[in-house]
């Protein structure tokens, strides 16, 4: 088994996973709000779909490995959320997560450190780490 860490808020989740041979990352996008104009008064309104939010919590649980242990960090509610939507819709998923905690914006490297530091992994990984 092999670990991973999510950082996730309402624009995106940057996925690091660390296993005994490489380190591999991952960039998920939210769907940006719709903008309608309505044709008679030119007003602009901007909305959310219902839908956007689990479409977007699904393909971040797509996008991790099924054997990977999951530590979820961001900086705002939405990583509460993620967890939600983990125990409602991908029980296998929410069985995985074994931690949540708050972290504001950190980078790519210091993210896996702090995996690597979450998970007491001693040995450095090899591969290379983008934001």
């Amino acid at each position: 088994m092999h670990h991973a860490v999510v950082w996730i808020d309402h624009k995106e989740a940057r996925i690091f996973e660390v296993d005994a041979a490489q380190v591999g990352g991952a960039v998920v996008k939210a769907a940006g709000p719709h903008i309608h104009r309505h044709p008679v008064d030119q007003e602009v309104r901007v909305r959310n779909h219902p839908d956007d939010e689990p479409r977007f919590f699904r393909e971040v649980a797509r996008a991790l490995s099924a054997d990977a242990q999951v530590l979820v960090v961001g900086p705002s509610t939405t990583k509460m959320h993620f967890l939600r939507y983990a125990h409602q819709h991908d029980r296998d998923l929410d069985g995985r997560i074994v931690g949540v905690e708050t972290a504001d914006h950190p980078t790519g490297p210091q993210l896996v450190a702090h995996l690597r530091n979450y998970f007491h992994e001693a040995t450095p990984r090899r591969g290379v780490v983008t934001r």
